[in-house]
């Protein structure tokens, strides 16, 4: 595979995994009702179960090809890219909002491409340096918009939700850039392999979430019950087998100083998702923001073209 078909198949499941993952932001407004740790368990549950199901004619295989640290590395990346993420993400959305939750995870493509890139690997970040400051720019657009209209929530629950947000922001930084350098050193496992054994061990740990999560609280309407299981099936094969299974081999097919970026179509689709969910148009900050955004990663994807590579990197 040439350098060109590399980059175009890596974009597209970028792009892929981007619209399923944009809907795990939708999935807290649906389930207002229900607390953060019910829908984390909810959807790990789930996610495991669906794992266990697709790996078990392989099971035996890829067993054999598991080592201690493959399974301390996938307990390590299930709990902070899956769990204590997803915690976060729902705490910001259903405080927040979609709009200002999304668009600080939004930085990912910013902070995973400072934090991972490697000198000598895909485009230096020098040349990077523009077209990320367009990202941080849109982010900084949605954080105006959030506070001037802090008065719907109050400051302090917003300022508490745009907390949760960048603890969620630095949780996925340290996954993406862990998860992609474990792909790069274990061959041996194929990216829908890794993902199903991330998504096992996650349904494993989310086991610990069961009696917290269910023991007590709200009761609901066997309605509700439908509607919570229902969406959480949904996010776990949607954004979690199929999603992350996109993303590995995005990962393996492009260096982080591009798939890192990726990242901003998830919260362009979230967006869109949103924006549909409250039947409304994006604001003239919001829809700036996405421009920045869309901007800089268009202008990273041109700048990681074979022919563009030719420069010397630093």
């Amino acid at each position: 595979m040439d350098q060109r078909q590399r980059l175009l198949i890596g974009l597209l499941c970028g792009l892929v995994a981007g619209a399923f993952w944009g809907g795990v932001f939708l999935a807290p407004k649906l389930l207002h009702a229900f607390t953060p740790l019910q829908m984390t368990a909810g959807r790990y549950l789930c996610y495991g179960l669906a794992s266990a199901v697709l790996l078990a004619p392989s099971l035996r295989g890829v067993a054999a090809r598991l080592t201690l640290a493959d399974w301390r590395d996938l307990a390590g990346l299930s709990l902070l890219g899956n769990i204590v993420y997803y915690v976060c993400l729902a705490v910001s959305v259903q405080i927040a909002g979609v709009a200002p939750a999304s668009l600080i995870i939004g930085l990912l493509p910013v902070t995973i491409t400072l934090v991972g890139a490697k000198p000598g690997e895909g485009v230096a970040l020098r040349r990077l340096a523009a077209p990320l400051l367009l990202v941080a720019a849109g982010v900084a657009c949605i954080n105006v918009a959030a506070f001037q209209t802090a008065r719907d929530v109050g400051v302090g629950r917003l300022v508490l939700g745009l907390l949760a947000a960048v603890g969620a922001l630095v949780v996925w930084t340290v996954y993406a850039v862990w998860n992609a350098r474990r792909l790069a050193a274990t061959p041996r496992f194929n990216s829908h392999e890794w993902s199903l054994l991330t998504g096992l061990v996650t349904g494993l740990l989310s086991l610990l979430l069961v009696i917290p999560a269910f023991g007590g609280g709200a009761p609901h309407l066997p309605s509700g019950w439908m509607l919570f299981w229902g969406v959480s099936l949904a996010v776990a094969l949607g954004a979690s087998v199929i999603g992350n299974g996109l993303w590995n081999a995005a990962s393996r097919l492009l260096p982080l100083s591009l798939s890192g970026q990726l990242i901003v179509f998830e919260t362009l689709f979230a967006l869109l998702y949103g924006f549909l969910h409250d039947a409304r148009w994006p604001l003239p900050l919001e829809a700036a923001a996405i421009v920045l955004m869309l901007a800089g990663v268009l202008w990273s994807v041109h700048l990681h073209r074979p022919e563009a590579e030719g420069h010397p990197a630093e």
